[in-house]
């Protein structure tokens, strides 16, 4: 099987594993991969050329690189990200066929701490899944990707591996350079190409695109596409049932005197040998890899000691149980709720006037009460239980201590004192039984921002202000509003998800 197909899940184009590995056959992926030592090693094939990575390395590899993974004799954790450059190639030009080189002459450099520093926030977030966790992985991918632009695509290669090479670190027009010419050198290799070619794309005199390439890889230009032609021969060998000749004929060597002699330089071995010693261990339905996950408290531990302040960072963040209201309108048993909400007693208090904004809208609508508690409200001006054609849901997000206190507050300090210190985390699921058809919905949100702007009485008129503190205060002072469309055939669950003070009114309309 040889290349392995990554699966992404919950929407997110990256995928992490953190995991005791036993061993890992050789395989490839159109993705990028990270790895990262939490702790023991691990023996890593890359290529030709073995590596064992300790606690605390990192190594790229990049997309389509042939490597395996297999224990040290002691035990490890390690983190395995994929990053799906479908997705990341829309943003980052020439992502594919990139060089990110890691192997560093000091451990202690600044850009490897960095880089692992975003690494355990992504596991953090991964881990805890917790608000609006999705789009702060996303970021924090996006800040890796321009951590391994800015410190890790210089490279030269010493002693017979790639290492990285700091003096031409922050050389923007170098990097452009080499990736293009090495992305260009990957995509038409197995054809005929020369140096004046290249040269000919970048306007470059050949001598200077020599030097460049000389300079940047520690290879010549000829050096260079030879190592990239044996690298990609790799996986014909151990894929495919292709001849020695057809495979030095594909990937661009003019006789196979000259694939077997570069292979042998690079691999340390005839190609046919290297086929009848590797071919059974490449991962297939028959050969698996085989690891243990590791558990969300080892990992957490792992990511405390390995990185200062990540842990502590994540460890004091308040959570709350998913608040989960099911609404089915078949049940028998179900009625229109009788009196006020539980809100109301808080929400009618003058001092809590800002926080009762979206209450009173949904209040204002005068619909039927068919659920509510001390932090939701749902309402229908359909008969329940009945075909329902519109649902309005009111959740707030404070806990039950946050619900006495704003019923005994007076002052507006207070108000803001509770909105400003209150950084817990909750999940609303409302899920719906009985309603069919294609639904709008629209999403009026106030987020803690709002109310605090709301509370201190600014971006109401702007009087006195600077244009740009105006509008700044105007914007932080508005709620966020969504609108969407859905077809249920007999379910609809609505999800919402905050951290801070905040509410969130959901009015559902069939179209």
């Amino acid at each position: 099987m040889l290349k392995e197909k990554i699966v992404y899940k919950d929407e997110l184009p990256i995928n992490v594993i953190t995991a005791n590995i036993d061993e890992y056959p050789i395989h490839f992926h159109d993705d990028m991969e990270v790895i990262y030592i939490l702790d023991g090693s691990i023996r890593l094939r890359n290529g030709y050329y073995t590596y064992v990575l300790k606690k605390g390395d990192i190594f790229i590899l990049n997309d389509r690189e042939m490597h395996s993974f297999e224990n040290t004799g002691e035990d490890n954790m390690v983190m395995m990200l994929h990053m799906d450059l479908t997705y990341f190639s829309r943003y980052y030009d020439n992502l594919r066929n990139n060089f990110f080189v890691t192997d560093m002459e000091d451990d202690n450099d600044e850009s490897l701490y960095v880089l692992k520093t975003i690494l355990a926030r992504i596991m953090m977030e991964v881990i805890q899944k917790g608000y609006g966790y999705e789009d702060k992985v996303i970021e924090s991918t996006h800040n890796l990707i321009a951590c391994l632009m800015s410190d890790f695509q210089y490279f030269v290669m010493e002693d017979g591996r790639f290492k990285n090479e700091s003096r031409n670190k922050g050389n923007k027009i170098l990097a452009g350079r080499l990736n293009r010419i090495t992305d260009y050198m990957y995509d038409n290799y197995n054809r005929k190409l020369t140096l004046n070619e290249i040269a000919d794309r970048e306007h470059l005199s050949i001598y200077y695109l020599s030097h460049i390439i000389k300079e940047a890889t520690g290879l010549s230009f000829q050096d260079l596409l030879s190592y990239i032609r044996v690298e990609e021969s790799e996986r014909l060998l151990l894929g495919t049932n292709k001849k020695i000749g057809a495979i030095a004929d594909e990937t661009g060597f003019s006789a196979v005197r000259y694939y077997i002699k570069h292979f042998e330089h690079w691999f340390g071995m005839h190609p046919q040998k290297y086929r009848e010693k590797y071919i059974g261990k490449i991962i297939s339905r028959e050969i698996a890899a085989k690891y243990t996950l590791c558990s969300p408290a080892k990992i957490e531990e792992a990511i405390k000691r390995q990185v200062k302040g990540v842990y502590s960072d994540y460890a004091d963040r308040i959570r709350m149980k998913p608040v989960i209201v099911d609404i089915d309108v078949y049940d028998d048993f179900a009625e229109i709720q009788k009196g006020e909400p539980e809100l109301e007693e808080i929400m009618t208090r003058p001092v809590n006037g800002v926080l009762a904004q979206p209450y009173n809208m949904i209040m204002e609508l005068g619909e039927n009460l068919i659920a509510s508690g001390n932090n939701y409200v749902v309402t229908t001006r359909d008969d329940f239980p009945g075909a329902l054609k519109s649902l309005s849901i009111l959740v707030y997000n404070f806990d039950e201590n946050t619900f006495k206190a704003l019923g005994k507050i007076e002052t507006d300090s207070d108000l803001r004192k509770i909105v400003s210190n209150y950084d817990g985390e909750a999940e609303f699921l409302i899920r719906c039984t009985g309603m069919s058809g294609e639904f709008r919905i629209l999403r009026y949100r106030l987020e803690s921002d709002n109310i605090l702007m709301q509370i201190d009485g600014k971006g109401r008129d702007g009087a006195g202000e600077q244009a740009r503190d105006s509008l700044t205060s105007k914007i932080l002072t508005e709620p966020v509003v969504s609108a969407a469309s859905y077809t249920s055939s007999d379910a609809l669950s609505i999800r919402s998800i905050f951290k801070g003070i905040g509410a969130e009114l959901i009015l559902i309309d069939s179209k």
